[in-house]
């Protein structure tokens, strides 16, 4: 890296967007106080803590690829939290699952989680000045072998997995408090169908019933935050799933609680971006995840593409910045799983910086005045503004990686660390 050559870039590309009325130092401001939640089964496969050697099974969701140095336990998976943070710049967030606690090598069940099984994380979290948001873990257990959970129509089955929310719950609020940050508690559940149904409302009925029962226990908005991620489909619930994005945009908005919303979770020719617009004006506050799905929902690795960069302009042109919370989730064990995790942080914060640069309050002019031609002119010529200087700054003025001296340093530790774990 050149010191002086990203300097002197930045400081053209400086001139360049002031002369359409851009402060690059105030967007850059602003970008740095952006959280992003980092996203735990990166790290390891999606096989948690519970028993040694796990690995994921079943529930809906499969990672594929088996490249070396995947994190076995929970030292090194926070040691792999620290490297991938150390490449990205700002302060961020790690986002947990249940199945990730510190069990000390007991066999817990779901149903009996505690929060002193997640200390060691807020104790971690504290330490490196993190914040920490949570999910409920309905899949890779026996309990969820049938393919249904919190809407199977056997109440045992409803009962233990309702606990496991509860439990789920509680732990997030006791996050909040004592790092005095909200933690964000996502429910997902890979209920459905492979097959075609006869009876989709008894399972959607059960749905509603059983999260209506887990949300009787009112606790802190301040401390935590329930939210709701529906899908299309997924593998073993190609032709129903109960929690549709539609079920959770009612309930959602009925219940006052988050709705999640998936960029991979919806069909390839619908817009995530288009869709904030139309879903805050009711619920005042989303949270997105962000993938990326190829042909169908695959959780590849989140990249610089067209749908990341649209969803970023819709929340910087609606100004919802401060209301929309948005996490990583994907899982791809065919690459160097810190690198994977490296490349979709820094893309969605290119993403947001890039469009960030662009003079909102100029293009809201033209449209507002009828002056399409000229709106449209602006969009293209904003395409080719050296944003990627400013970016190379801001990871400079950081003190993380440039360019692609982030290569080197994940292939550095890939040699130092990752290579050295056993399978």
């Amino acid at each position: 890296m050149d010191r002086d050559r990203v300097e002197a870039a930045f400081e053209m590309a400086s001139n360049a967007y002031l002369e359409i009325g851009v402060d690059v130092n105030e967007v850059l401001d602003r970008l740095g106080n952006i959280e992003i939640s980092l996203h735990c089964w990166q790290a390891d496969d999606v096989g948690g803590f519970e028993h040694p050697g796990a690995s994921l099974s079943g529930g809906g969701i499969q990672a594929t690829g088996n490249y070396p140095g995947k994190a076995r336990n929970l030292v090194e998976m926070q040691r792999d939290y620290l490297e991938a943070f150390s490449m990205v710049p700002g302060k961020h967030r790690a986002n947990i699952h249940a199945m990730y606690g510190d069990f000390g090598g007991n066999e817990i069940d779901r149903d009996a989680i505690e929060p002193g099984h997640f200390t060691t994380w807020i104790s971690w979290a504290r330490e490196h000045d993190l914040k920490l948001d949570f999910n409920a873990t309905l899949f890779s257990h026996p309990k969820a072998s049938s393919g249904f959970t919190l809407s199977s129509r056997d109440r045992n089955i409803r009962e233990f997995w309702m606990e496991h929310v509860k439990r789920c719950r509680i732990i997030a609020d006791d996050i909040g408090k004592r790092l005095g940050s909200t933690c964000f508690h996502n429910i997902w559940i890979p209920d459905g169908y492979k097959d075609i149904p006869v009876n989709r409302m008894v399972h959607r009925e059960l749905l509603a019933s059983s999260l209506d029962e887990i949300l009787e226990c009112n606790l802190s908005k301040q401390h935590m935050r329930d939210s709701v991620e529906g899908k299309l489909f997924g593998i073993g619930s190609e032709a129903y799933v109960v929690g549709s994005h539609d079920f959770y945009l009612s309930y959602a908005i009925s219940r006052g609680i988050l709705l999640t919303m998936d960029m991979g979770h919806y069909h390839p020719t619908e817009s995530v971006a288009d869709k904030i617009s139309a879903i805050l004006p009711f619920t005042g506050e989303l949270l997105i995840h962000v993938s990326r799905g190829v042909r169908w929902d695959s959780d590849h690795v989140a990249i610089l593409n067209d749908e990341l960069v649209s969803l970023a302009e819709e929340i910087t042109r609606a100004g919802q910045l401060e209301n929309i919370h948005l996490a990583l989730d994907y899982f791809d064990a065919s690459i160097n799983r810190v690198g994977a995790w490296v490349i979709g942080m820094r893309s969605t914060l290119q993403a947001l910086l890039y469009s960030l640069l662009q003079p909102r309050e100029t293009l809201d002019d033209l449209e507002a005045r009828g002056k399409y031609f000229q709106r449209l002119a602006l969009l293209e010529e904003l395409k080719k503004m050296p944003f990627g200087a400013v970016w190379d700054y801001h990871c400079l003025a950081s003190g993380v990686p440039v360019g692609m001296d982030c290569i080197t340093q994940v292939k550095n530790y890939e040699r130092d660390v990752l290579m050295k774990r056993g399978s």
